[in-house]
């Protein structure tokens, strides 16, 4: 009896540090001050659009490179499936895995990295 006793006072007040962590947090968050944005330069502008357009076009050819690679794994599935369903001792299932593993591995590398998304100066 002493114990549930013990357990629901640690409970109650856990829940109302808690209760009073959430509305300390949110009367903290509204007297944050607000950050004005402030006028770019000609040359901050000029290097910021610069960033943009180079983001855009790293972004168009890492998807096209997806486009590219799609048709290549399906057709290394397929081929591997083919492979594994025709294969009848484990070394050759094996070896149409690794096949398959390398020619994904080899349609991977040409796709470029995802790009960073340039920062407001």
């Amino acid at each position: 009896m002493i114990n549930l006793k013990r357990i629901v006072a640690v409970a109650t007040t856990a829940g109302l540090f808690a209760l009073a962590g959430v509305t300390g947090a949110q009367a903290a968050e509204s007297t944050t001050p607000v950050v004005k944005k402030v006028a770019l330069t000609p040359e901050q502008k000029a290097a910021f659009d610069a960033a943009r357009a180079a983001f855009k076009s790293a972004q168009v050819a890492r998807q096209a490179a997806f486009a590219v690679a799609k048709p290549a794994i399906e057709s290394a599935r397929a081929s591997f499936e083919a492979a594994r369903s025709g294969a009848t001792t484990p070394e050759a299932k094996k070896a149409a895995r690794e096949a398959f593993k390398a020619t994904v591995a080899t349609v991977r590398a040409g796709i470029p990295a995802k790009p960073v998304k340039p920062v407001r100066p």
